[in-house]
């Protein structure tokens, strides 16, 4: 089988988005899949095309066996909606100078689109679907545009939102298959193509190789957060609210992202027990993370269908979780054990959280531990789940 993926993002850019579409081609790669990458000249978190790819408009590069076709793209981290429309808009364009490869376009068995973007799922559609007749299937990693409506960046049953809704059902009907990252995902799709085939799809990585100790020494209790620092994760908003020291705590945070800037000037600022570092490469944070006790995972609201990465990050190192945020990310960290919850915004429930770890006992702790390895062992195994995709992949494939 020969598949190409089609992404936004991909490494060595870093976040959620781009670990996700990096194993996935790497695991089919490791399942006997031949796999290429269509992406954008790698620009995210900082909004600012690489260095050692500026300059150019296309780059092709050989990274893990797996090729990797970058095209130019309209890079920025604007809040603007204007300026992000541009940038969706920017590789959504480009990519159709793939069109060219005529004779290697024909040789793809599979084509898989990763949406949102959901204008770039939509452009890649009508290249490799409509024009090529690829068998296409639909990666659906959040639900845009309800995700916009609420997080507040898109106002509901304007022009814009009627537009992309009418997008999104187009591409649910007119792809082959689709694979969403959350139950609540998949039930969403269902109301529209309930005949589709479907595959639930998690953001996992590989088990990591972590020795269980018994971590006596939680005084101060080791809190930790690497990842993007951006509204929907509104770190900035937890260090001004919470004072860590007072609860027996300290928080060191990892990453990039529009907050970045604010959040370091005011943990300079401000003495309660909160630390910027910088962002790390993906290998450096699985290195430092077994060093803390527990791991913070926001979400400023509940968004429907989201699950964040970060969770499944975390327990394969044995790192219980402090989520904040409801929905099926929730339910996973209670079902499992894996940590404490809180609701959205809920910061005096945060706090009491905090407390609860920091003045834990360790046979409690070390509980949690477990709960997280074995979780991460039995059910969300990214080697399991990456066997099981390569069949329904092929399954596709051979359909029609």
């Amino acid at each position: 089988m020969k598949a190409l993926i089609v992404s936004h993002y991909y490494h060595p850019e870093i976040g959620a988005a781009a670990s996700r579409i990096t194993f996935m081609a790497e695991g089919l790669r490791q399942e006997g899949a031949d796999v290429d990458v269509l992406t954008c000249l790698p620009n995210y978190p900082k909004g600012r095309i690489f260095e050692g790819y500026r300059g150019c408009f296309s780059k092709r590069e050989n990274i893990n066996g797996v090729n990797v076709f970058m095209c130019w793209s309209f890079a920025s981290v604007s809040k603007s909606a204007l300026v992000r429309m541009l940038c969706m808009l920017s590789f959504s364009i480009t990519l159709w100078f793939f069109a060219f490869k005529r004779k290697l376009i024909k040789s793809y068995d599979v084509v898989i689109i990763q949406s949102p973007p959901i204008l770039v799922g939509f452009s890649a559609l009508l290249l490799f679907k409509k024009l090529y007749r690829r068998k296409v299937i639909l990666n659906v990693s959040d639900l845009w545009p309800t995700s916009a409506i609420e997080l507040g960046a898109m106002r509901e049953h304007s022009l814009s939102h009627r537009f992309l809704l009418w997008v999104e059902r187009y591409l649910y009907k007119n792809v082959d298959a689709i694979q969403g990252q959350s139950n609540e995902i998949l039930r969403h799709v269902k109301e529209f193509v309930p005949a589709k085939p479907l595959f639930l799809y998690r953001n996992l990585q590989h088990a990591s190789d972590v020795q269980l100790s018994n971590t006596k020494q939680r005084r101060p209790l080791k809190i930790v957060y690497a990842g993007l620092l951006g509204v929907a994760q509104d770190i900035l908003g937890l260090v001004k609210a919470i004072n860590f020291k007072e609860l027996g705590a300290e928080f060191q945070i990892y990453g990039a992202g529009n907050q970045a800037q604010q959040i370091e000037t005011y943990t300079l600022m401000n003495d309660t027990g909160a630390y910027y570092n910088g962002m790390l490469s993906k290998s450096d944070v699985k290195k430092i993370l077994p060093q803390y006790h527990v791991s913070i995972v926001p979400l400023l609201v509940r968004i429907q269908g989201a699950v964040p990465s970060k969770i499944f990050d975390l327990i394969s190192l044995g790192i219980p979780v402090l989520f904040c945020g409801g929905g099926e990310g929730a339910d996973i960290v209670e079902e499992y054990h894996l940590g404490l919850t809180s609701q959205p915004g809920n910061i005096e429930q945060l706090k009491q959280h905090i407390r609860e770890f920091a003045q834990m006992d360790d046979d409690t702790y070390m509980k949690y531990r477990e709960n997280c390895m074995k979780a991460s062992d039995e059910v969300f195994s990214f080697d399991k789940q990456m066997q099981a995709y390569h069949q329904f992949v092929c399954r596709i494939c051979k359909e029609g």
